[in-house]
């Protein structure tokens, strides 16, 4: 798999992790939803930095 298709698929799966999230748990909360998605992308981008920067 290249690495292009990695990420592109990297950035698929941030997406419908925050949609989920917010349909499920957070519809009518927006103070909770922003707070939960900026620590969704926190994570993405951490878990992006260690395993999919350096190869």
């Amino acid at each position: 798999m290249g690495r292009q298709t990695a990420i592109v698929l990297y950035v698929l799966a941030l997406i419908v992790v925050v949609v989920g999230v917010d349909v499920l748990f957070f519809r009518n909360h927006f103070w909770e939803r922003l707070a939960v998605n900026v620590g969704i992308v926190l994570v993405f981008g951490a878990f992006y930095f260690r395993f999919l920067k350096g190869s």
